[in-house]
């Protein structure tokens, strides 16, 4: 789930593409500051035996604070470029993740706006997937699910393990056990990667245990 060297590497080319340019360049300023803010949260991203671990369910004391202040600082510089691109949109993003002390302090009406600047900006499902779940959480699970129902029926990510990953959790959220098991299953179906598999392999387990009580 976490390649350090590769973050690592690409935190030092976006350090050094910053010092060569001879003008300040918002969004390289922008680029840097979301990979610090990413990055910041690379040891609590797993458990110590390799499963993913949600943002809401992160340790924040393991987050790493010199890169949250290194990535906040760049992300101030490139706003007050007043030019704003999907780099520093996404930094923003991240930033505004990485100021909440706890998940429940999260500002998620911020977060909701800061999507609808970058779907304007770099639209694409993806991000109307990520603005979905956002306001799911300002708004409730069932405004999120109706945002995500309707990028399925698109057509768009229906292979996109994610989207139904996030189906299956705003369906649980909801109460509606047999949906959200039925998207799992799909999720699953093409999920890759094994930490992502087994996350949702315990999902599933724990839906049907529940409907079994």
């Amino acid at each position: 789930m976490v390649r350090p060297e590769l973050a690592d590497e690409a935190i030092r080319l976006g350090r050094l593409l910053v010092e060569l340019l001879p003008v300040p360049e918002p969004e390289a300023l922008g680029l840097l500051a979301l990979m610090l803010l990413q990055d910041s949260r690379r040891a609590a991203r797993t458990s110590a035996g390799g499963d993913l671990v949600l943002l809401a369910d992160q340790d924040r004391s393991r987050w790493d604070r010199a890169r949250i202040a290194e990535g906040a600082a760049l992300l101030e510089r490139a706003v007050a470029s007043g030019q704003v691109g999907p780099y520093g949109l996404q930094a923003a993003i991240a930033a505004a993740h990485a100021e909440a002390t706890t998940a429940g302090a999260t500002d998620w009406a911020r977060i909701v706006g800061l999507y609808d600047l970058l779907a304007r900006a770099e639209p694409s499902p993806v991000v109307e997937l990520n603005r979905a779940v956002a306001v799911a959480m300002r708004d409730g699970p069932a405004s999120g699910l109706a945002l995500v129902d309707a990028i399925l029926a698109r057509g768009q990510l229906d292979g996109y393990h994610l989207a139904h990953a996030t189906r299956a959790d705003l369906l649980r959220r909801l109460g509606r056990t047999d949906d959200a098991l039925a998207a799992y299953r799909r999720a699953l179906d093409l999920a890759r990667e094994e930490p992502q598999r087994r996350f949702i392999e315990q999902r599933l387990d724990e839906l049907a245990r529940g409907r079994r009580r």
